[in-house]
């Protein structure tokens, strides 16, 4: 894993003022949030529900089209293409196989986020972009030099990232198997990685974004 230095100016000015049409948005929303007690993608802070805040996530960061994978409940937002993974139950894996299998086909890359992650900007999403504009293959935020989400993937590697997504790991055994590829982006000045997983997150998160 190697750092990225601040993205130059060229790359910051393509993503400040249009979307990028090469980056897709892939939202994984399937999950049943057992912990939780309720589907994340159905909980809302401030009135807005997971769902709509992972989208804006995307889409605010200059990702288009944005696709959401649900699972365990249906999500119905304007905008966004929505697929529907019937093997939820087996774990993130199976989502990220149906999202990249959705992905249009001229898509160069994609940034995948999590939908229980609402502290994470868009500003993240844009530095992601702006690692691929110059040159990265796969970009991974990271938070005080932590890897987290949300993650940029180059088509290159999509197939392989689909075989080996398994399980409950999404993404994570593609990162692992090719450490040399990943380009870490800083962006813990700007938003934090906190899971949203039981209702003490809940309450925890809903307090810190007031």
């Amino acid at each position: 894993m190697h750092a990225e230095p601040e993205a130059d100016q060229q790359a910051d000015a393509a993503i400040g003022h249009v979307q990028h049409s090469l980056v897709a948005g892939l939202l994984l929303a399937a999950g049943q949030g057992s912990r939780l007690g309720r589907p994340k993608a159905l909980v809302e802070i401030g009135g807005q529900s997971l769902a709509a805040r992972g989208v804006a996530l995307l889409r605010d960061g200059g990702a288009v089209p944005v696709v959401v994978v649900t699972g365990a409940a249906s999500v119905s937002l304007p905008g966004v293409i929505t697929v529907h993974n019937p093997d939820w139950r087996s774990g993130m894996g199976s989502s990220l196989r149906a999202g990249l299998a959705t992905l249009p086909a001229d898509s160069a890359a994609v940034v995948i986020a999590l939908v229980d992650q609402p502290l994470i900007g868009p500003e993240s999403v844009r530095r992601l972009i702006a690692a691929f504009l110059v040159g990265a293959e796969v970009a991974v935020a990271c938070y005080e030099g932590k890897p987290r989400n949300p993650v940029l993937i180059t088509r290159a590697h999509w197939a392989e990232a689909a075989a080996l997504a398994e399980g409950d790991v999404g993404a994570r055994a593609f990162l692992r198997a090719h450490p040399e590829l990943i380009t870490a982006v800083e962006c813990g000045d700007i938003g934090r990685s906190d899971d949203l997983d039981t209702e003490q997150d809940l309450s925890r998160i809903t307090d810190l974004m007031q």
